[in-house]
């Protein structure tokens, strides 16, 4: 099977999320705070040593950032495989791929089966 592809993406600044459709029939629900917790740079990972393709799972348990760092600003297409975020503290440095947007995804829903 071929990895998942977006077929659509919007953001809702007042419900502070990040909605993307996959082509897979699944929708995922990204809250902002969380993608901002969970930015894939080396800056936020603490170096290139510790980044990797997945998210870790720390990003549900890190201390929720002050307002202007979980504000969206613009959200730009990299290429055709990822998306870069620009955060309304200033922060550009995240490339969210495919893969990694998809694996958060599949982390949330695990979050909220063994939550509920």
């Amino acid at each position: 099977m071929s990895k998942p592809r977006p077929t659509g993406i919007t953001v809702d600044r007042k419900a502070a999320t990040l909605t993307i459709t996959w082509d897979d029939d699944r929708t995922c629900e990204y809250p902002l705070n969380l993608l901002r917790n969970a930015c894939p740079c080396a800056v936020c990972r603490g170096g290139h040593e510790h980044m990797k393709p997945e998210p870790g799972d720390d990003v549900f348990t890190i201390p929720v950032m002050e307002v202007s760092a979980t504000q969206v600003e613009d959200v730009e297409a990299v290429g055709n495989y990822a998306i870069r975020i620009v955060w309304g503290d200033g922060h550009t440095h995240g490339i969210y791929d495919w893969h990694y947007l998809y694996s958060l995804c599949q982390q949330m829903q695990a979050e909220q089966d063994n939550s509920g």
